[in-house]
């Protein structure tokens, strides 16, 4: 009877250390896939920084050209608006004197379609 309870006993403790080695097995996967799944989200983190990164270097270089676009349309425009009112100020004159005498200087005659009735 002894050597069975003996047999019964190491048959208990080899399955508790196969159950203890199963349970370090299992500890071990989960703390390597929580080890891998931080090295992941570090990786992505580093990968999301790099391509905002360009993104904004793109964003800059596109927007810096557009207000170089816009200071050069800013300052085309300032300059026609001068040569408009310097061409206003030139004609003004003489072209209130001619509205002046088209309107003031009546001609009277007769229009070339009237025809006196008898």
């Amino acid at each position: 009877m002894t050597s069975q309870s003996q047999g019964i006993h190491q048959l208990l403790q080899a399955e508790k250390r196969a159950k203890d080695k199963l349970e370090e097995a299992k500890k071990r996967k989960a703390k390597r896939l929580r080890q891998a799944k931080e090295e992941a989200m570090a990786e992505i983190d580093q990968y999301r920084m790099q391509r905002d990164q360009e993104f904004r270097q793109k964003h800059a270089k596109i927007m810096g050209s557009q207000s170089n676009i816009s200071e050069e349309i800013e300052a085309q425009t300032l300059e026609k608006i001068k040569e408009l009112n310097g061409s206003y100020n030139k004609s003004m004159e003489s072209v209130i004197n001619q509205l002046l005498s088209i309107v003031c200087d009546v001609k009277p005659e007769i229009h070339t379609n009237y025809r006196i009735a008898n």
